[in-house]
């Protein structure tokens, strides 16, 4: 019987908002680094690997120690890369499997066992996380993605514009710090059948449109639950991201990665 969470962080080259961003240094280390050494310690995973079709990004994984698996190239989306590693035989004993964004250095345990607990307690066929999205400025700004949920919790749209759109006006900040308001955070988790079936399928038309992944199996009529946190820190897309994120880890002491790794 499959049992355990399986961490995959899928990387690639091709970023156009940010050249190269998994190598991109942050504080003198590369990003993927600063991801790999925080989501390691994180207790509710396993086993975390990368998987990349990128020898430049494998070496330099390789030698702060992170397990990588190679890829193919023709991959149109990051689940698809975690769907390849997955299904090796290596890794057919994990019952759920991660996929974790390689853009989301500082993301925290309660976060990714929040999205666990959705298919491992819950039954979702897929689990992620999002937070109140609390400034104006986030809101409009497409380069955060914004999620809306039913009642019960699944995922309704996924889009980089205003959504819920408030027609009589901007939401007040009591109104945004609701659950009707909502910035999506970049992580997945999935039961093995809910991933190969992601990976089956052909991306859609709306996943087109909105540059959004997760579009096409919410299109298809996957179920998708979303859990929501107090807080979280966003993800690097831009240059402006870079300098953001590099004040938050000196003002929080980390000037430096991770030196210790847990024993799992």
């Amino acid at each position: 019987m499959s049992t355990g969470v399986l961490g995959i962080i899928p990387a690639r080259l091709c970023s156009t908002r940010l050249p190269n961003k998994p190598l991109y240094p942050i504080l003198g280390r590369p990003l993927i680094e600063w991801v790999w050494r925080r989501v390691e310690r994180i207790a509710v995973l396993d086993l975390v690997v990368v998987a990349t079709d990128s020898e430049e990004i494998a070496e330099v994984c390789r030698a702060f120690g992170a397990p990588v698996e190679m890829t193919s190239t023709a991959h149109p989306s990051g689940t698809d890369r975690v769907a390849e590693v997955a299904a090796r035989e290596e890794y057919r004993d994990f019952a759920i499997i991660a996929n974790i964004q390689s853009d989301e250095p500082l993301l925290e345990e309660i976060q990714l066992s929040a999205a666990v607990r959705l298919v491992s307690d819950e039954g979702w066929e897929v689990g992620t996380c999002a937070t109140p999205v609390l400034d104006e400025y986030a809101r409009k700004d497409p380069s955060v993605v914004k999620v809306v949920r039913a009642r019960n919790g699944q995922a309704l749209y996924f889009s980089r514009s205003q959504i819920p759109y408030k027609q009589d006006g901007k939401p007040t900040r009591e109104e945004m710090e609701q659950e009707r308001f909502l910035r999506h955070i970049g992580i997945y988790t999935f039961t093995r059948d809910a991933l190969g079936a992601w990976a089956k399928l052909a991306p859609s038309p709306l996943e087109g449109l909105e540059g959004l992944e997760q579009l096409r199996p919410l299109e298809a009529g996957l179920r998708i639950g979303v859990a929501v946190v107090e807080s979280a820190d966003s993800g690097v897309d831009t240059p402006a991201d870079v300098v953001r994120l590099e004040k938050h880890l000196v003002n929080l002491g980390d000037s430096q990665p991770f030196t210790t790794t847990n024993s799992k």
